[in-house]
Parts: structure tokens; C-alpha cells; sequence
């Protein structure tokens, strides 16, 4: 269901359902929640096998809800909570999508910090077209990413987007033939610059609070990397 392959830098965590174009169970979220809490790799590279990123969620078990309000908002906040894990992990979580991204699948990637297509990727939220809409956090990710505008516009069209248009809104911000190579150049870098950067980019506290954190924090690394500064000069 879910793979994990390290190197000590990235953390290669891949979606390994490709029979059902990698479409997201409860085993499947919950396994990919482990891999991601697990980590202790600066870099997390988020991809999928096969020929899609993700379906979203998998559409038998949204079936086998069978209408029970229940269960339906638990299997929700199952996958919001691990869109908050990836969120809120202290690596850098890299989202490699090639094929398609949809529904879940997108929420999942609208949580990654970075978000790299290949040229055959494509992206869409389609669960209006049958009366859902994404339900893992895409509606509160999906304005802050493209705007409230685009977000509608492209939320209730239910319509899919190529690589270049998803470019153009902002939902990715690259596009590469091979995604990896942007999380390897993420990895480079200092890894506790990394991690303070993620979290000061990420903060939503009121401003004077976050400029307060961001000084503390560039102190932080100022004495923490002052032979590397120096080094610089020579």
C-alpha cells in the first residue's frame, strides 16, 4: 500500500496502488500518515505509482458508508488529520504528481509544501459532478493556494486542469520530467534552515507575532552557522 524508501536525506514515500489508480483506503491513509510521522529525513518525497498520482478516495469504501453520517465525518477527519500530518511535519514534504491528481489525492498534495507536475499531469476536484466536494481539507487549502476566485471557479466547474494551466493558477510550481530532482535540490540545504524556514513560511499568527518568531528564529541560525557565514567571506 504505501512504500518508503530512504537515503538520509529524502524520504521517498510512494503510493503503491497503481491496479486502482492509487486510490486512498482507510489502511492506505493510515499507513501513509505512519510514513510521513516516522520520518526523521529533512525531505519527504510524496509521488505515486504506476500511472497516477492518486484517485482520491477510494470510492468502494465511500460506498460502504452506506449513508451513515457517522462514519462518513470519521472517515473525513481520518483524512484531514493525516493532511495535517503532512502539513505540519517538520520535514519538507515535496508532492511528485504525474497523471492524474483528484479529489483526496489533490487534498493530500495541496498539504505538501511543494508541489511539482510532470508534463502529463493533470488536476481536478470532480466529486461535485456527484454531489461530494473533497472533504480533507481542500476547502480551506485550496483558496489559500490559488485564491478565493480561482478556487471556486475551479472547485464547482469540477473540471480537470493540464499541467500548464495548474501552473498558471499556482496549484503547482514547477513543472519537471522528473519531480524528484526538485526535492533532491530542496535536500541540499541545511537541515535545521529547512525545518525553521518551513515554519515561519507556514506560521498563521498575527503578524507582529510571526516577525517576533522569524527574528528569534534567524538569531537561532545566525549562531548556529557562523563558521559557515565565515567561511563564505574567506
Amino acid at each position: 500500500m504505501i512504500d518508503i524508501d530512504a537515503d538520509g536525506r529524502i524520504r521517498t514515500v510512494t503510493i503503491d496502488r497503481p491496479e486502482a489508480r492509487n486510490a486512498l483506503t482507510v489502511d492506505v491513509l493510515e499507513a501513509l500518515e505512519a510514513a510521513v510521522a516516522d520520518a526523521d529525513e529533512p525531505v519527504i518525497y510524496l509521488r505515486g505509482r504506476g500511472p497516477a498520482f492518486s484517485a482520491g478516495a477510494d470510492l468502494n469504501e465511500v460506498a460502504a458508508l452506506d449513508g451513515d453520517r457517522d462514519r462518513a465525518a470519521e472517515f473525513a477527519r481520518l483524512g484531514q488529520r493525516v493532511a495535517r500530518t503532512i502539513e505540519d511535519s517538520p520535514a519538507v514534504v515535496v508532492a511528485g504528481i504525474d497523471g492524474p491528481a483528484r479529489g483526496g489525492g489533490l487534498e493530500l498534495a495541496l498539504a505538501c509544501d511543494v508541489r511539482v507536475g510532470t508534463p502529463e499531469s493533470t488536476y481536478g476536484e470532480p466529486g461535485v459532478s456527484f454531489g461530494l466536494f473533497g472533504a480533507w481539507g481542500g476547502t480551506v487549502r485550496l483558496p489559500r493556494v490559488l485564491g478565493e476566485g480561482d478556487a471556486l471557479e475551479f472547485a464547482l466547474s469540477g473540471r480537470s486542469i493540464d499541467a500548464e494551466a495548474a501552473l498558471r493558477m499556482g496549484l503547482i510550481s514547477r513543472i519537471e520530467d522528473e519531480p524528484r530532482a526538485v526535492a533532491a535540490e530542496i535536500a541540499d540545504n541545511a537541515t535545521d534552515a529547512l525545518a525553521v524556514l518551513k515554519r515561519r513560511l507556514r506560521d498563521d499568527g498575527e503578524r507582529a507575532t510571526q516577525e517576533r518568531r522569524e527574528a528569534a528564529a534567524f538569531a537561532d541560525l545566525v549562531a548556529a552557522h557562523a563558521d559557515d557565514v565565515d567561511a563564505l567571506l574567506e
